[in-house]
């Protein structure tokens, strides 16, 4: 089955005047037009493309990848806007239409849309909404504390940062649990910390518990040997200070340092911590 909106794995069939026809196991076929077809290609090989319906609303292939597939939510800029909606910059010739019926605020020219793609059922079309929750849920919530997960930045709200929870909840990133700068479209990895009963979700950017141990201890020596060994730095050091430099809360770093320590990796001076010589 070829899927729209998709990255298909399709057999080249044969060549044409206008491009290669590309095939799946089930008979369907597509085309890809010349501006497309890679050089050196054989009859037979297999070839990785999105599909999309093109200006005639005709199914047609593209080896460029666009910035947002079926499914998914992310930040694109509005091309145009005219009587049928807001047109987004995706990556490819035609651009993805948000009918005004999606429109959580009307959209305007140039400004910037955290959208979900998703194909319409009455047109058969991809298209986009800015009406964000009406494709997520947590009415069930299929994941466990401390387990990674992929985040797309939303919103900003009085409490924190609202993300979007791989692809299909909410959560809330609180911001004294924010230690590096992030912005709303941002694509970030993250972590469970807590399923509230009602199913809400609390989501660190750092692993959590004894997870967070290693990755602290090796950012922390890999800045150490940046700076020629030494840094100014110590467990009695300011958060703020601690924040600028590492990017994580000084309980985190206070941790790595002593996982430095135990394995005599550093020294820790009145006036900061040095390499080690062991």
């Amino acid at each position: 089955m070829i899927e729209l909106g998709r990255i298909n794995n399709l057999e080249i069939l044969r060549d044409t005047s206008v491009g290669l026809f590309l095939g799946d196991e089930e008979g369907n076929d597509v085309l890809l037009p010349n501006k497309y077809v890679p050089t050196g290609y054989e009859i037979g090989q297999k070839i990785k493309v999105f599909c999309y319906l093109d200006y005639d609303e005709r199914p047609v292939a593209t080896t460029l990848e666009p910035d947002i597939m079926l499914g998914e939510f992310r930040l694109l800029q509005v091309a145009e806007v005219n009587e049928f909606g807001a047109f987004m910059e995706w990556g490819l010739e035609k651009h993805l239409l948000v009918p005004f019926r999606e429109q959580r605020v009307k959209m305007k020219e140039g400004q910037w849309y955290v959208v979900h793609c998703y194909l319409d059922e009455r047109s058969g079309r991809l298209v986009a909404s800015n009406k964000l929750d009406k494709f997520l849920s947590n009415d069930t919530v299929d994941l466990k504390e401390w387990e990674q997960v992929d985040l797309v930045v939303t919103r900003q709200t009085d409490l924190g940062w609202e993300v979007i929870v791989n692809e299909r909840h909410k959560g809330l990133v609180y911001f004294n649990e924010v230690f590096k700068p992030i912005n709303i479209g941002d694509v970030i990895p993250g972590c469970v910390k807590t399923i509230r009963k009602d199913n809400k979700l609390d989501i660190s950017l750092q692993p959590l518990g004894a997870k967070v141990l290693e990755p602290a201890a090796k950012k922390i020596y890999e800045v150490l040997v940046e700076n020629g060994g030494f840094l100014g730095l110590h467990d009695k050091s300011a958060p703020e200070e601690i924040r600028d430099v590492f990017q994580m809360s000084k309980k985190t770093f206070k941790k790595g340092l002593g996982t430095l320590y135990k394995d005599r990796k550093i020294k820790i001076e009145s006036d900061g911590i040095t390499l080690s010589d062991d």
